[in-house]
């Protein structure tokens, strides 16, 4: 038999703690999962906590590389159309990954206590991460005279509160509501920050090449 990879162990975790939480999934629980006996755990993770961490960062991990990919994609359109399909895409992340998608709302809303300050400490980094790439999709809407001439921290802000409660709305609305409900809510936050030349009028979406089916 083959050694079973910290990778392995990582999915049977993240199935686990995605459906029962930190506090209710044990390690023999996971290894019973894998298929290997408890301690053969400790030869990839020092205990639970570990694990659970690994797993957090690796979700964060598989999102921002997916951001990251829709930007390099759509280097070719307007600021306007690239800032709706990095939200558009991330929700399309979101409705693909159910699992991931999972774990990390239960690691983001209700963290194991004693791994608060860690969750948080990687959650900054990678929202460092992702913020570097927005601020300079901004800066350059703001060159090209798309964007006011805003503070790109309140950009960045405005965004991420879009993007968050898109997150929630699509928990609550599934694909048919929700994609509706994200229109429409696009629509007001580029009339907010667009060039006054530009009068807000378009939505950013575009013809249907533009917008993919959620």
């Amino acid at each position: 038999m083959e050694p079973i990879s910290a990778e392995t162990i990582q999915k049977a975790a993240m199935q686990l703690f995605s459906q029962q939480g930190y506090e209710g999934t044990s390690l023999a629980q996971i290894a019973k999962q894998v298929g290997i006996k408890k301690p053969s755990i400790y030869a990839h993770f020092s205990g639970k906590a570990d694990l659970f961490l690994h797993v957090f960062d690796q979700v964060l991990h598989h999102q921002q590389i997916y951001t990251k990919q829709w930007i390099e994609q759509s280097q070719h359109q307007t600021v306007q159309k690239r800032l709706y399909q990095i939200l558009f895409s991330a929700c399309q992340y979101f409705l693909e990954h159910e699992q991931e998608t999972a774990f990390l709302k239960r690691a983001m809303l209700f963290p194991p206590p004693s791994l608060k300050d860690s969750l948080r400490t990687q959650f900054l980094k990678w929202e460092q991460s992702i913020s570097s790439l927005l601020s300079s999709l901004f800066e350059e809407g703001i060159q090209k005279r798309e964007i006011q001439p805003l503070d790109i921290e309140n950009l960045l802000s405005s965004y991420y509160c879009l993007l968050d409660g898109s997150f929630i709305q699509l928990h609550y609305y599934g694909r048919k509501g929700f994609e509706t409900r994200l229109d429409q809510v696009w629509k007001l936050f580029w009339a907010g920050i667009a060039f006054k030349d530009q009068g807000g009028a378009e939505d950013g979406l575009g013809d249907s090449g533009d917008r993919r089916n959620l």
